[in-house]
C-alpha cells in the first residue's frame, strides 16, 4: 500500500531542475503541501500551466512559487537543490528570511568556487575558499541544522517509479530523522550518516568520475576497462577527500561506491554524458552549451587541478581529464598514458 499524504506538513524545495523536482514529487507524497520555488516567474508560469518538468509530471499538491520569502515563512524544513555555481547567490537572498529553527538539507554536488575566474578559468583563491555547499549555508545564513542528501539518485528512474534510496548526513540525528520521515516510501530508502563533510564530499567527486567512465564507454574499451578505472577513480577519490580532512567510511557506502556505479554506468547521468561526447571528439564548449542542465564535474576537475598544486597528493584521473577537456591531449593519448601510470599499492587508504 503506497504511504501518501501522511503529515501535514509543508516542505520546501528550492530549485527547479530535474533533480529538484524529482525530490519535490517525493515530499508530496508524504506531506500534504510542497512549496516548489522556481528562479524566474516564466519558469513557474510554464510549470503551472503545464504541471509537468520534461520527464516530471509535477503531483497536484505541489505549489510553484517566486517568493523565496514566502517559502521560508511557511516551510520550517527547506531543501536547497540548485547547481553550485549559482548556490552562494541563492543563500543570500534567502538568508534574510531565515531564522536559526530553520533545517535546510540540501542536493547540491559540487563545490563553491568562485575563485575561478569565468574569462579564463584561472583559480585565484586559497584552498581554504574551497567550501562544500553546507559550508556555505553556514557563511551565510543563521541556519545551525544543516544536512544533505546523497547517493544513487538518477532523476529520470526517480520519476519513473523505480526504486532506489539515499543517505541523508548531518551533524544533528534530527534533520535524519526529519529526512527520514518525509522522504522514505516503499521505493526509497533513506540511511542516515553524522559525517555530513565526507558524504558532501563522496558526491562531489564521483563526478570526476562518471566524465571517465563515460570516454572509457565513448571509447568502447570495455566493461573490463571501466571496471578498473572506477576502482582507481575510487582510491583518488579518497586521498582527495582524506587530504581535504575527510574520512573513509562514506566513500564505502550508498553515497560513495552507490552513487559512483550508477553516475559511471548511465547515459542518465550528465557527467557520464560529457565524457562519452568528448571521446567522440566534440568540444566541451559545445557539450556544454548543448546541455539542459549543468554537469557539476567539468568544474570540479577545474577545481581539484588547481587545488592540487598546493596540496601534496598525486591525482592521475583528475590530472588527465582536466587536459582532455582542456585540448592539451585527446582521449586516445589519454588512455594510453593511464595505461603506463606507475601506480604501485592498489589500496592505501585503508592502511
Amino acid at each position: 500500500m503506497a504511504l501518501k499524504n501522511t503529515y501535514k506538513a509543508t516542505i520546501g524545495v528550492i530549485g527547479t531542475g530535474n533533480f529538484g523536482t524529482a525530490m519535490a514529487n517525493l515530499l508530496a507524497e508524504k506531506c500534504n503541501r510542497v512549496l516548489l520555488h522556481a528562479r524566474s516567474k516564466e519558469k513557474a508560469a510554464k510549470l503551472i500551466k503545464t504541471r509537468k518538468n520534461g520527464y516530471h509530471k509535477i503531483a497536484d499538491n505541489i505549489e510553484i512559487i517566486t517568493d523565496i520569502s514566502l517559502l521560508a515563512e511557511k516551510c520550517n524544513l527547506i531543501f536547497p537543490i540548485v547547481p553550485s555555481i549559482n548556490f552562494r547567490k541563492m543563500m543570500k537572498n534567502l538568508s534574510p528570511y531565515l531564522k536559526p529553527s530553520h533545517i535546510l538539507i540540501h542536493g547540491t554536488k559540487g563545490f563553491d568556487f568562485d575563485g575561478i575566474n569565468k574569462s579564463n578559468n584561472r583559480f585565484e583563491k586559497s584552498k581554504s575558499e574551497i567550501f562544500t555547499m553546507s559550508e556555505v549555508i553556514r557563511q551565510e545564513s543563521s541556519v545551525v541544522r544543516i544536512g544533505c542528501i546523497a547517493g544513487p539518485n538518477l532523476s529520470k528512474e526517480i520519476a519513473s517509479k523505480m526504486p532506489t534510496a539515499s543517505v541523508i548526513a548531518s551533524e544533528f540525528d534530527e534533520v535524519i530523522d526529519l529526512g527520514r520521515k518525509y522522504l522514505k516510501s516503499e521505493r526509497f530508502l533513506v540511511f542516515g550518516s553524522n559525517d555530513l563533510m565526507s558524504t558532501e564530499l563522496c558526491g562531489i567527486l564521483k563526478n570526476i568520475i562518471a566524465v571517465g567512465a563515460g570516454t572509457i564507454e565513448g571509447m568502447k574499451l570495455g566493461e573490463n576497462a571501466k571496471s578498473l578505472f572506477i576502482t582507481r577513480g575510487m582510491v583518488e577519490m579518497v586521498e582527495i577527500a582524506k587530504t581535504m580532512g575527510g574520512q573513509v567510511k562514506p566513500f564505502l557506502g550508498l553515497a560513495g561506491i552507490g552513487d559512483l556505479i550508477a553516475t559511471c554506468s548511465s547515459k542518465l547521468s550528465r557527467n557520464y554524458t560529457v565524457g562519452l561526447r568528448l571521446a567522440t571528439g566534440e568540444k566541451l564548449n559545445d557539450i556544454t552549451y548543448s546541455m539542459r542542465e549543468v554537469a557539476e564535474g567539468i568544474k570540479t576537475i577545474d577545481v581539484i587541478h588547481e587545488w592540487s598544486k598546493s596540496n601534496p597528493i598525486r591525482i592521475p584521473i583528475t590530472e588527465t581529464l582536466y587536459k582532455i577537456m582542456h585540448e592539451k591531449i585527446t582521449v586516445e593519448e589519454a588512455h594510453a598514458y593511464m595505461m603506463k601510470f606507475p601506480f604501485t599499492s592498489e589500496i592505501k587508504f585503508l592502511n
